[in-house]
């Protein structure tokens, strides 16, 4: 599956609604904002992995994408009759027809009860974490190579591919009081800045968690990202709202490797 994109999206306050700092720091909520594609090498075919025709590397993730457009049903059990949720494809930013983004999740597991026709995946939805059951012939699965592994004690984040580290960034991490809570989260959207000179710098990813203290903010959910900045020098220091930030070349160079779907452990 290549996660290939492209939408203009309404309001960047609103998909990355926990990043701003100050509010003189957002941007105009009228601004358009557009995802971008990324590159086509990053993510093969592959078996399901846990015992299910391919040998379990930890050192690569799998992901699972939405086959059919519509609503994917999301079920409590594997077998079970009935779902108990959906989730729409393609997942439309802030409801906007124009914004519509490739719905992809990070595979949880996927045992080999019924001939490993049901996949446990996780979910971009509160409480952090969140998963739920989905029918094995209503996703494609793909392996991905990256992972992110982010430090905030360090102000580090490091990009590993197939287990190794291929880049260390230093990042700015949330202030105290609306810290960014640990845990295993994923790339839901890529989004290319209109103002690359502004608060967000160029790009901004957005993740599959949420603060833990803004349950909205800027009219958005609180939803946590990845993005530059136009206050480098406050990189190696606690400033954002629960957001991620780093130096505008780092997050460049990022957008041109991951695709959606590549886990991110954050460590608090």
């Amino acid at each position: 599956m290549r996660t290939r994109l492209a939408a203009v999206v309404a309001t960047l306050g609103l998909i990355l609604a926990a990043c701003g700092g100050s509010s003189s720091e957002t941007t105009a909520d009228t601004v358009p904002v557009v995802t971008v594609p990324t590159t086509e090498a990053t993510t093969t075919t592959a078996s399901l992995p846990f015992g299910c025709g391919a040998v379990a590397d930890r050192t690569i993730s799998y992901n699972a994408a939405a086959v059919n457009q519509g609503d994917l049903a999301v079920y409590d059990a594997p077998g079970a009759a009935e779902p108990v949720s959906s989730m729409e494809n393609p997942r439309l930013i802030n409801g906007d027809p124009n914004a519509a983004v490739p719905l992809v999740m990070l595979v949880k597991d996927a045992p080999v009860t019924d001939d490993c026709q049901w996949v446990e995946v996780f979910l971009p939805v509160r409480p952090n974490g969140s998963s739920g059951w989905v029918k094995r012939s209503d996703v494609e699965i793909s392996a991905n190579p990256f992972r992110i592994e982010t430090d905030l004690g360090d102000f580090t984040l490091t990009v590993l591919q197939d287990g190794e580290p291929i880049k260390e960034i230093d990042i700015a991490v949330a202030s105290d009081n609306t810290p960014t809570p640990g845990g295993l989260y994923y790339i839901t959207e890529l989004v290319q800045t209109p103002d690359p000179g502004g608060a967000y710098g160029p790009f901004a990813y957005g993740l599959s968690g949420f603060s833990d203290v803004l349950t909205s903010f800027n009219g958005g959910p609180g939803q946590l990202g990845i993005h530059g900045t136009n206050r480098p020098e406050l990189i190696g220091s606690k400033v954002s709202n629960g957001c991620i930030r780093m130096h505008n070349d780092d997050i460049v160079a990022l957008s041109e490797i991951l695709p959606l779907g590549v886990p991110v452990e954050v460590i608090a």
